[in-house]
């Protein structure tokens, strides 16, 4: 089987290529613009092809379609102060992607969504996934659609992996409000794990890929704290100082790590749709701990960080 992996050097396309490619008869191509990001794919994974393409551009990456047998349609603008990027990276690239695989006859792709297409939440990130979604169900090409939740794990550049490393830079660690915000982070390795299930039975239909434990933002936190035991002290501050600290902070960073627009996304009080994930896709669940401890604590891949 031949597979190609678009956002391949990001969150969800490291730890799908890590664990894929031990799969007998697997061939991966992946492709990404962040080069940083994918000279370490290279290094890390030199039994496969990269390419580093602006998928929201025209260019020679479309050849790397011709053969594929299944695609991992998986780039995401997640965080970011531009909305044009958003639409670039999540809708844009999204239409040429699609153009590739019908040029090239390629039979199915498992299409990355987002839980945000149910949420309340009204960013750059919610409204181009919607947009993305609305557009993939008109594509005839067989294919599944899974909408995760936020998502943790190797290679987690923003969110929690961003959060667990501030914990060793600084003495304190600031939690808004009282941090009763409930989540369900959805482990990875799980994620892949139902990937790689759907590229082989070749699943369809859309389904809500959730965290099957709910814990309050507060607790997560205190669970890594816990298992990394950093040097921060985690303290609560005031919803609106923290807002106001993120708001300078984006003054002088063109790129923040966590926004204003994500801080009022992270606030507002919601469940996710819960599934027979496991059974469905035959997937054993790893709990919320654990998964912590292994993302945190294997001694392969917990030490990488990708660029932002």
């Amino acid at each position: 089987m031949r597979v190609v992996v678009t956002g391949a050097a990001g969150l969800v396309g490291q730890n799908v290529i890590a664990r894929l490619k031990g799969e007998p008869g697997v061939t991966i191509v992946g492709i990404d613009k962040h080069p940083a990001n994918t000279a370490l794919l290279r290094r890390i994974h030199p039994e496969i092809t990269v390419i580093e393409a602006d998928l929201a551009a025209d260019g020679e990456w479309t050849e790397a379609f011709a053969g594929a047998d299944a695609v991992l349609l998986n780039q995401a603008q997640i965080g970011g102060l531009d909305e044009a990027e958003f639409t670039a990276n999540n809708v844009t690239a999204t239409e040429r992607i699609v153009e590739a695989m019908r040029r090239h006859g390629v039979p199915y792709f498992v299409h990355i969504s987002s839980s945000v297409v149910n949420s309340r939440a009204d960013d750059f990130y919610t409204r181009s996934k919607t947009a993305q979604e609305r557009y993939i169900d008109t594509v005839e090409i067989p294919h599944v659609v899974l909408r995760p939740t936020l998502m943790f794990g190797w290679f987690d550049r923003k969110h929690l992996g961003w959060l667990r490393r501030f914990m060793d830079r600084t003495p304190v660690f600031p939690i808004p409000g009282d941090g009763r915000f409930i989540r369900q982070p959805l482990y990875v390795g799980d994620f892949a794990a139902i990937i790689t299930a759907c590229l082989k039975m070749k699943a369809t239909g859309t389904h809500d890929i959730s965290g099957l434990e709910q814990i309050d933002y507060g607790d997560l936190i205190g669970m890594i704290h816990e298992i990394v035991r950093p040097r921060a002290r985690i303290v609560h501050i005031p919803y609106r100082l923290f807002w106001l600290l993120l708001w300078a902070y984006a003054l002088v960073d063109r790129n923040p790590p966590f926004t204003t627009r994500q801080l009022e996304a992270l606030v507002i009080p919601e469940t996710f749709p819960v599934i027979d994930w496991p059974g469905m896709f035959g997937v054993t669940a790893t709990p919320l701990r654990q998964a912590l401890v292994e993302t945190y604590c294997d001694p392969a891949y917990a030490s990488i960080v990708l660029d932002f």
